[in-house]
C-alpha cells in the first residue's frame, strides 16, 4: 500500500502565503494531478522562470492565484496520461506548454489540450521549457499591439533575456531593423547572435547618445521595453514620428512629460498577454510553430537549476547583473 501511495505522489514548490522568494517550498508529498477531459498530464523534463513568477510571489501582482499554489506555467516533457477527449497527444509524445493548469515547478502537471503543442526534435526540452511567455509575448508586442511591419526598426531593451531574445528573433524574421541592448558584453554577443544588426550597452552613461547617433534624426518606430519604470520618459526622445513604445516590463513608477508623445503623435501601449483572446493566442502559435519550423526560433537557455535551488532562481531573475539567455528549472 505504501509503494502504491508513493507512486502517486511527486515533487512540487508550494507557496502557502505571498512574501520573499523563502515561501517557495519544496515538498515530496503533492499528489500526481489527473487529468480530467481534455486535459493531458505532462511529465515535466523542463519548466522555464518567468519575472511575472516573482510578481505572483510576492503578492503585489494584479493577478492573486487562491493559495497555496504551485508557480510556473510553460513547460517542456513528454505526455504522461491524456484525459478524455484528448485525439492530438499521446502517452509518450515530446510537448511543450504555455499554461500549466496544476503549476510547472513540479515533477508533473496538467494543462488543457489546446495549450499543448508538439515539441520539434530540432529543439531540446530546456528550449521548450523557454517559448511560450517569451515568444508568445514577443509576439503580441510586437505585431498583434505594435503593428510592427518590415522595414520598420525596433528597439528592444533587455534584449539578452528570454523575452529581448524571442522579440530580436521574431523581429529580425520579419524584416526589421533591430537594435538590442544589454547590460553585459556577453550580453551584447548574446544580442547579435540572435538577429539584431546592432547592439548598445545600457550600462553605459552615453548609450541613449549612441543610439540616437545611430538611427539618425529619424529615431526608432517601436521600443520592446522590458524595464519601463527606468526607461520609458528616455524612450519618448528616441521614437521616430508615430512610433510606440510596448510595455512588456515595469518594477515601479516613473515621471514623464506627455508633451514628448504629443510633438510625435507617438503611443505607449501596455501588453499583458494574459489578455489575449483564445484567437489571439491560436495565431501566436501559429507564428511560434512556423518559426520552429523555419529554424529562425531558437531559443538561448541561461541559467539552470534543480527545483530544490528554486528561490535561488526567483533571486537571480531580479538582481543579477545580466541575462543572457532563458532560465530554466530543471526538476
Amino acid at each position: 500500500f505504501i509503494m502504491a501511495a508513493a507512486r502517486n505522489m511527486m515533487r512540487a514548490v508550494r507557496v502557502f502565503e505571498f512574501g520573499g522568494p523563502e515561501v517557495l517550498k519544496l515538498q515530496t508529498d503533492v499528489p500526481i494531478p489527473v487529468p480530467k477531459e481534455n486535459q493531458v498530464l505532462i511529465k515535466v523534463h523542463a519548466c522555464g522562470v518567468n519575472p511575472v513568477e516573482t510578481y505572483i510571489r510576492s503578492g503585489t501582482y494584479a493577478r492573486k492565484p487562491a493559495l497555496p499554489y504551485t508557480p510556473g506555467s510553460d513547460v517542456a516533457g513528454v505526455v504522461e496520461s491524456i484525459g478524455q477527449h484528448v485525439t492530438a497527444f499521446k502517452k509518450g509524445d515530446r510537448v511543450f506548454t504555455t499554461a500549466t493548469l496544476s503549476g510547472g515547478y513540479a515533477d508533473y502537471a496538467v494543462a488543457a489540450a489546446n495549450t499543448v503543442f508538439p515539441l520539434s526534435d530540432k529543439l531540446d526540452f530546456k528550449q521548450g521549457a523557454a517559448i511560450a511567455i517569451p515568444y508568445f509575448t514577443a509576439y503580441r508586442a510586437l505585431f498583434q499591439k505594435g503593428h510592427a511591419k518590415a522595414g520598420e526598426s525596433v528597439l528592444i531593451h533587455g534584449a539578452s533575456g528570454g523575452v529581448g531574445i524571442a522579440a530580436c528573433q521574431m523581429a529580425r524574421a520579419k524584416g526589421l531593423k533591430v537594435l538590442g541592448t544589454a547590460g553585459t558584453a556577453e550580453g551584447m554577443n548574446t544580442v547579435l547572435r540572435n538577429g539584431a544588426h546592432q547592439a548598445f550597452n545600457h550600462r553605459e552613461a552615453n548609450y541613449v547618445e549612441k543610439i540616437k547617433e545611430y538611427t539618425g534624426t529619424k529615431g526608432v518606430d517601436i521600443i520592446v521595453e522590458m524595464l519601463s519604470n527606468v526607461n520609458l520618459a528616455t524612450d519618448l526622445h528616441l521614437l521616430a514620428y508615430g512610433g510606440r513604445v510596448m510595455v512588456v516590463g515595469c518594477r515601479g513608477s516613473i515621471e514623464i512629460n506627455p508633451r514628448d508623445t504629443m510633438s510625435k503623435e507617438s503611443s505607449i501601449i501596455g501588453v499583458s498577454l494574459f489578455l489575449g483572446t483564445q484567437e489571439e493566442k491560436n495565431e501566436c502559435a501559429a507564428a511560434v510553430l512556423d518559426g520552429i519550423e523555419a529554424g529562425w526560433l531558437k531559443p538561448g537557455i541561461g541559467s539552470e537549476y534543480p527545483l530544490e535551488n528554486v528561490a535561488k532562481a526567483h533571486e537571480d531573475i531580479i538582481h543579477s547583473s545580466g541575462a543572457r539567455g532563458k532560465m530554466v528549472l530543471l526538476p
